[in-house]
């Protein structure tokens, strides 16, 4: 990774970069910092700590200040890679003390159809189905918030995790999440068994693990229950189907997220486990 920062840097120096483009990278870095709640960026560059909209808002600038240096950019690829990485639309609506916010993740299509686009809308979509049907149901009178926002929770060369996370609030409140794993040689969503090689024994490996913990924290602590081992087997985790959510954590492993209710009481909220690669047997992705 340093070796790879310094080249990026060399290349970078070797940029003549005139007064008129210096000075509208600092215009730039200055709208990106006053516009960064109204659009995000998505990127397959991974850019380190806090400063990625300043960098991208930079970038952005010198590509179009010249021919040359447009030119000097495309012969960077994670550099190239970011810039054609682009945008974000939200869902906004409100009915009285009804109201959503949903936004939708969109990664850039300059190269071709990303077919995980169309997943991560559908699923927009439900969300917003969902929230205008209450909205008729209930005529538009009392209480119902609907917020759904997203986050990118892991990238390398190879994959790409957004997480959205959603809460509805009504008498209670109810939290869900979707992780919408994407390889980036093809752009296409990947579930848990197709990242396994379609293994069905790997995929059982996976499920006895999170089995295993469920049980290790329950004998832990008292106040940590999971549906297992109960007096309801029919309503118990039984294993994984190979469609749950996950992501790959800092060490490359993957983790499974299990949604509010779905393995354990409501007071647990939403729960995930690390799968251990040696519990399974595959590799964890490479970490930048």
């Amino acid at each position: 990774m340093e070796k790879w920062t310094e080249y990026l840097k060399e290349q970078y120096k070797k940029i003549e970069v005139p007064s008129e483009a210096k000075k509208r990278v600092e215009d730039g870095i200055r709208k990106a910092k006053k516009e960064r709640r109204e659009k995000r960026i998505v990127s397959f560059g991974r850019l380190a700590g806090g400063s990625a909209a300043a960098a991208v808002a930079v970038i952005a600038v010198l590509s179009n200040s010249s021919p040359a240096i447009a030119q000097a950019m495309e012969q960077i690829p994670v550099i190239g890679a970011v810039s054609r990485i682009v945008t974000l639309r939200t869902y906004q609506d409100q009915h009285g003390s009804m109201d959503a916010e949903v936004e939708i993740p969109v990664i850039g299509e300059e190269e071709g159809p990303v077919p995980a686009n169309q997943d991560i809308e559908r699923y927009a979509e439900s969300l917003i189905q969902e929230y205008e049907e209450t909205v008729r149901e209930m005529e538009g009178e009392g209480n119902y918030s609907l917020t759904s926002k997203y986050e990118i929770v892991f990238e390398n060369s190879s994959y790409l995790c957004i997480r959205i996370d959603t809460t509805a609030v009504q008498a209670s409140a109810a939290q869900y999440s979707k992780i919408f794993t994407v390889r980036k040689l093809d752009g296409e969503t990947v579930s848990l068994l197709e990242y396994l090689g379609n293994d069905e024994s790997k995929l059982e490996a996976a499920g006895n693990s999170i089995m295993e913990q469920m049980r290790a924290q329950m004998a832990e602590d008292a106040g940590i229950i999971y549906y297992l081992d109960s007096d309801m087997p029919e309503q118990d985790f039984s294993g994984l189907t190979g469609e749950e959510s996950y992501y790959f954590n800092q060490k490359g492993e993957i983790v499974v997220v299990f949604d509010e209710y779905q393995v354990a009481p409501g007071y647990m909220g939403a729960v995930s486990f690390t799968i251990p690669p040696e519990s399974v047997g595959y590799q964890p992705e490479p970490v930048s």
